[in-house]
């Protein structure tokens, strides 16, 4: 797009590696000013933070403060996989953890960011990303957290753009089907250890689950995010866009 943002100011959670990092890199390239925010240093993140506290939210939004004197673009990225089971044999402590992390990030990063977007120039396009998955639009066997908290996030999504659509700023979710890369690998190690399938036939199955056949890049998300951050997507709000490659199923059996 030819720096077709430049000069916002965004805000990525959980941006150190994967999709957050290509998120924050496709940003970087239209011109955005992006703080990243992780809470694995070793990722080198602009601010060290766990977001799915309180405490640790209030910290990130001084930083951006300080750092961006405002904020147009909060992408609200940070997620774990979460535990793989049934759901009798489903710690409740992970289930909480997870749907901590993956939703209640989401809620705590958005209620300090909305005095900033509301502060932001009328002249700029304000919104907010949030990162769903196919997971919260499927039903996903041996996923119970991971698909309650994405579910959620997509509701939230068109909650937040009925609060703040009539002040200007939109909200909007991505919904990414499976991302090649450490972290999908991680899930069919575990779904294979969990069923006893062999790990190349539960990946043979989530990619044959997709009608293009392939898994996406971080990448895909990336521009994604460009595109709906942009003017061009001026009038795209409460929307739960899947960059998936069409997902049929998430059921590998």
């Amino acid at each position: 797009m030819g720096e077709s943002l430049a000069g916002l100011r965004a805000l990525v959670t959980g941006g150190g590696a994967g999709i957050g990092r290509a998120i924050a890199d496709c940003l970087v390239r239209e011109g955005a000013r992006v703080m990243v925010v992780d809470a694995n240093t070793a990722t080198n993140p602009d601010v060290v933070a766990d977001v799915s506290t309180t405490a640790g939210v209030d910290s990130v939004f001084q930083s951006v403060r300080s750092g961006l004197g405002g904020l147009d673009l909060l992408v609200n990225n940070v997620g774990v996989a979460g535990p793989t089971a049934a759901v009798e044999n489903m710690d409740p402590d992970e289930f909480d953890r997870c749907v901590q992390i993956c939703l209640g990030s989401a809620f705590r990063c958005t209620r300090a960011a909305v005095p900033l977007l509301r502060e932001g120039s009328t002249k700029r396009q304000r919104s907010i990303v949030n990162i769903s998955s196919t997971a919260g639009l499927f039903g996903y066997p041996l996923r119970s957290p991971y698909v309650a908290a994405k579910w959620g996030v997509i509701g939230m999504t068109k909650t937040w753009a009925m609060e703040l659509g009539p002040e200007g700023i939109r909200v909007n979710a991505i919904c990414p089907g499976s991302v090649g890369g450490p972290r999908m690998d991680g899930v069919i190690e575990r779904e294979a250890a969990t069923t006893g399938i062999p790990a190349g036939e539960i990946r043979a199955a989530y990619e044959d689950q997709v009608s293009m056949r392939s898994f996406i890049d971080a990448s895909d998300i990336g521009e994604a995010i460009v595109f709906l951050a942009s003017p061009a997507a001026r009038f795209i709000n409460g929307q739960a866009l899947a960059v998936d490659g069409h997902t049929e199923t998430l059921s590998t059996r």
